[in-house]
C-alpha cells in the first residue's frame, strides 16, 4: 500500500511558563498513530511572530523526544526530523517552551507519512 500523508497544521495559542517548561498548544497539536499502521515524522516548519525565542519539545507517548528552537519573529523548516518509525497507537504532541507569562502564537506544519504495519 502507499503511504498515506498526515498533517499537524495551524495557528495555536499559548501561555508560557518558562523556557524549561513544556506546556500544550491551545487547540492541543496532538497526532496518534492509528491501529495497525506505523508513521515516520517527514518534516516540520513553524513560525514565531513573538519577539522573544521559543522552544517546541515534541513528545511520543508523554516523553520528550526533540527539541525545535525558534528564534524572536523567525521561523524554522527541518526536512527529515526524525528517522524513527512510529510505533502503531503511539501517540506525538507537540509543547512550546516560552518565557514565564508570556502568550502567544505560532504557527505550525507538521508532515508526517502513515504506513500499514507489518504483520509478524
Amino acid at each position: 500500500m502507499t503511504p498515506e500523508p498526515r498533517f499537524i497544521q495551524g495557528i495555536f495559542s499559548f501561555a508560557g511558563k518558562g523556557l524549561a517548561y513544556p506546556v500544550p498548544l491551545e487547540p492541543g497539536a496532538v497526532y496518534a498513530v492509528p491501529l495497525h499502521k506505523t508513521a515516520e515524522f517527514i518534516y516540520l516548519r513553524a513560525g514565531n511572530a513573538s519577539s522573544e525565542l521559543l522552544s517546541l519539545t515534541l513528545t511520543h507517548d508523554g516523553a520528550p523526544m526533540r527539541l525545535f528552537p525558534i528564534g524572536a519573529q523567525s521561523s524554522v523548516h527541518v526536512p527529515l526530523a526524525m528517522v524513527e518509525k512510529l510505533a502503531s497507537e503511539s501517540q506525538l504532541e507537540v509543547l512550546v517552551c516560552a518565557p514565564d507569562g508570556m502568550t502567544g502564537a505560532l504557527v505550525l506544519d507538521i508532515g508526517l507519512l502513515e504506513f500499514p504495519a507489518r504483520s509478524t
